[in-house]
């Protein structure tokens, strides 16, 4: 697991980074959005499957954080099947692991546990941009 560092941000006139932030919990959310904009990305915020999707069809993201279980017996998955089909790197960011094993199994993406520091998640999303797109690793 790798901390990004300042020079990991996208260079001046680069277009920057776009990383789908999608947490139910409007604190988690506050915190990963900060530490997206902290490296020179652009956050898109999503409180639910619904948002996500709008964002995902009208921005397309480079990467994303996606909380697996959103309430209400709400998942992610049908976010994180479309960012499959669109190629775009994605990580699950749970604290709910043991109800949501066979979710979070189907769905073959990199797992970062909560709680773990917002800086650490984004950087692990990036991480996979910089890989090249590849979401099993």
């Amino acid at each position: 697991m790798s901390t990004p560092l300042a020079n990991d941000a996208p260079q001046a006139g680069a277009c920057p980074l776009k990383v789908l932030v999608l947490d139910d919990e409007p604190m988690i959310l506050m915190d990963l959005m900060f530490g997206v904009e902290d490296l020179g990305a652009v956050a898109l915020d999503a409180r639910s499957v619904a948002d996500a999707l709008a964002w995902v069809e009208r921005e397309r993201p480079d990467a994303a954080i996606l909380d697996v279980n959103l309430g209400r017996g709400a998942t992610c998955k049908p976010v994180a099947e479309r960012l499959r089909d669109m190629g775009v790197p994605f990580l699950l960011h749970s604290g709910d692991l043991d109800r949501q094993g066979e979710v979070v199994a189907s769905m073959g993406a990199p797992i970062v546990p909560k709680p773990t520091p917002g800086h650490v998640v984004v950087g692990r999303a990036l991480d996979l941009v910089k890989r090249g797109n590849d979401t099993r690793r």
